[in-house]
């Protein structure tokens, strides 16, 4: 690690000292200030880091002193300084890794039932309120961009954009598919039944990021209609994006306007190539390894809701929690901040830095 730190430090130096030389060169200057931003608090934690170690240092020179008094002292600064310097070394070792650009976006998320029927359904609504509980507890905010419900109060699928600070970075680890077990309203025989419920998340993305050409894309034009469209149902409205080379559908009804929905869609189908696009450079980069924890195959079973036991399950980290209810009002911030160190210590040590 002081390794790295070492080539942090000499090129923070190159940088402020060719700023006090590039003369009239703004663009440069601009382009230096901006790197020299970003290593800034790298630097200005490995100079306290390598300050702390020097204390330490000549705290236990001075422990070796005959002087009772000076033993006392050096031992109370040694004890004070070594936890200091080890939560300094956690703190750089974090600061050295590489940030996922993706990390401070918003997020479109897409929740669709999956096996299980009436009761998938059911418990896709469960996983909107749970998330849209969630983000009102972040100070985030939910606008709904398409939705499609079923008779009995539940949810076939629904796309929502969900804005705020470190949304993504938060929600990333939400993908994948979420199983419940419970025994449905309809049961007479008391039967526990599993149901399935399918949670995608994806960055939103900015228009430069995916150029995507008109002839690729077919348009359909059609009237909205429950929830989200009843203002507009007189008029055809919503908007189905067919991307012809990928297949990908997306459908967005939730604005007044062809206009605004059409927009609405292309931000969610350039969102879904752009995840397609990154996931394949990273399969070229790292073979099987992704950017969430487990395999993160849109198949695998990441977390059950087992309601007869009011316990809920993530198996990639193998965390349970015993407040069901709990959870689905929102508090899942135990299953997100490990997820989220798992992930960290699992980057740690692909970079040689987890000792």
């Amino acid at each position: 690690m002081l390794n790295k730190l070492s080539g942090i430090e000499e090129r923070y130096k190159e940088i402020s000292q060719e700023l006090m030389q590039v003369g009239d060169d703004y663009q440069r200057a601009a382009e230096l200030g901006k790197e020299r931003s970003d290593l800034e608090p790298l630097y200005e934690k490995t100079q306290i880091y390598r300050q702390s170690l020097e204390e330490l240092e000549e705290a236990k020179i001075l422990l070796e002193s005959e002087d009772e008094e000076m033993q006392m002292l050096a031992q109370a600064e040694i004890e004070t300084l070594e936890p200091k310097i080890e939560r300094l070394e956690t703190q750089l070792k974090s600061m050295l890794l590489p940030k996922d650009p993706r990390d401070k976006r918003n997020v479109i998320m897409e929740i669709r039932a999956g096996t299980g029927g009436d009761e998938a359904g059911l418990f896709a609504a469960d996983l909107y309120r749970m998330y849209q509980r969630y983000a009102d507890k972040q100070n985030w905010k939910v606008e709904i961009l398409s939705l499609n419900e079923t008779g009995v109060g539940g949810i076939k699928e629904i796309s929502m954009l969900i804005k705020g600070k470190g949304a993504y970075s938060k929600l990333k680890f939400e993908s994948g598919v979420h199983r419940v077990q419970r025994v449905p309203e309809t049961e007479s025989q008391g039967r526990i039944h599993t149901s399935t419920a399918t949670v995608a998340v994806l960055a939103e993305v900015d228009d430069v990021e995916i150029d995507i050409a008109p002839s690729d894309i077919e348009m359909d034009v059609f009237k909205a209609g429950g929830p989200g469209g009843q203002s507009v149902q007189k008029n055809a409205t919503a908007i189905r994006l067919t991307h012809k080379p990928t297949g990908i559908v997306v459908s967005c009804q939730d604005e007044r306007s062809q206009v605004q929905n059409r927009a609405r869609a292309m931000s969610i189908l350039k969102a879904r190539l752009y995840e397609i696009e990154e996931e394949k450079q990273r399969s070229e980069q790292a073979a099987d390894r992704r950017s969430q924890v487990g395999s993160g195959e849109r198949s695998e079973k990441i977390r059950t809701y087992n309601f007869p036991q009011s316990r809920v399950t993530d198996h990639r980290i193998n965390l349970s929690s015993y407040d069901l209810s709990g959870v689905l009002d929102g508090e899942i911030e135990e299953f997100i901040d490990e997820l989220i160190t798992r992930d960290e210590a699992e980057r740690l040590a692909e970079a040689g830095l987890d000792e």
